[in-house]
């Protein structure tokens, strides 16, 4: 039998939950490092390419041969900005959340095998191990309604709120793995795009801001909406 959201539907100018944990339920970010690298690999692939920057960095010659080899890898890793938008991302020891938006129906696959890949030999270098580092191949599920949207990135939004110990500090925490930061005001990415999920709110009016909408309480009819495309917790 499948594994729940293994079987993908893909489809242009679509949104989607993408999620994958450790195999065997192991943890995949074991340090900060490990969280800044994962962060780092997606800056490269989602943001756009400067390819005359790195051009002249390789033709200069008072480049030095490290920013040289440094710009030639830069040059020849795939992107994705143009294919994929990351909307909302949360980073848990165990496993990772997106939520995204595709141009291209084919986008998803070639982004999270790359990413996949990449990050696995670093972790397999760094913790001396072989083999493969997550629960088999990743899930995709297709966001239907505007409803799913804005539930599912609230799902995503509170899985690394559950690793503070200070309730107090869930609003202000920067340092949590997750793109809340960018929703609030707190921090600018350039690579994270909220603004799908924010133009559905009122940036003057409490009552109606992202940050309202982060600290209501959760409903059956919300949990009905996220549940068909969210990870399964009694498998986690």
């Amino acid at each position: 039998m499948a594994a729940k959201n293994s079987i993908k539907q893909y489809l242009e100018d679509s949104y989607y939950h993408l999620y994958n944990r450790g195999v065997e339920k192991r943890g995949i970010f074991l340090d900060k490092q490990d969280f800044a690298v994962f962060l780092s690999y997606l800056k490269t692939y989602l943001l756009p390419k400067d390819e005359a920057h790195l051009k002249a960095i390789l033709s200069s010659p008072n480049s030095t041969p490290a920013e040289k080899a440094l710009a030639l890898r830069d040059l020849r890793l795939k992107n994705f900005s143009q294919d994929i938008s990351l909307l909302a991302y949360s980073l848990m020891p165990n496993h990772f959340h997106f939520l995204v938006h595709q141009t291209n129906a084919d986008a998803i696959d070639r982004f999270l095998n790359s990413l996949a890949t990449r990050y696995t030999i670093y972790f397999n270098k760094k913790y001396h191990r072989v083999g493969p580092l997550y629960q088999g191949v990743y899930k995709a599920v297709l966001v239907t309604t505007d409803e799913q949207l804005l539930h599912l990135s609230r799902y995503v939004h509170l899985n690394p709120l559950s690793l503070l110990s200070v309730p107090t500090d869930r609003w202000s925490d920067v340092t949590l793995p997750f793109s809340l930061p960018e929703y609030l005001g707190a921090r600018k990415t350039p690579w994270i795009k909220p603004e799908a999920i924010l133009n559905y709110f009122n940036k003057t009016s409490k009552n109606n801001s992202y940050s309202s909408f982060m600290g209501a309480h959760s409903t059956s009819e919300d949990a009905e909406l996220v549940s068909p495309i969210a990870l399964d917790y009694s498998d986690s």
